[in-house]
């Protein structure tokens, strides 16, 4: 005969479990910025290439390619980039992300567009390097 006390014990326990909150990650290691590198690919075709240590990975690699085609709208008189990819690489302890973003006076059709003056400004809020 089953003890039905036993198999109610573990479905509570199992959905007790269930309720328990998942462990909280712990902190990176601040970010180290190694560099931007950038190309005019063609017209308002730009590449950026940049490289970190720490943080929180490829969330952080893109926020730091985003800050660099910001900044590289506002040097080339351009109010806006949008994103056409970012491939992101992590090898021996360094993040790389590889970015291709159009820049152009105009709002950009698509939905990762950035608006160069105000993203530059978040940049320097969260401390990451522009061009």
């Amino acid at each position: 005969m089953v003890n039905r006390a036993h198999i109610f014990g573990m479905a509570g326990a199992a959905l007790l479990a269930a309720c328990t909150p998942a462990p909280v990650a712990t902190a990176s290691a601040a970010p180290e910025y190694l560099g931007i590198q950038t190309a005019l690919l063609d017209g308002d075709l730009v590449q950026f290439t940049v490289s970190m240590r720490g943080g929180n990975g490829a969330v952080d690699v893109a926020d730091y390619a985003a800050c660099a085609a910001a900044q590289y709208a506002l040097i080339r008189g351009a109010g806006f980039a949008r994103q056409v990819r970012t491939n992101i690489d992590f090898q021996g302890g360094i993040w790389r992300g590889d970015a291709v973003y159009t820049i152009s006076a105009a709002l950009p059709e698509g939905r990762k567009t950035l608006d160069a003056e105000v993203a530059v400004q978040g940049c320097g809020a969260r401390g990451v390097p522009t061009v």
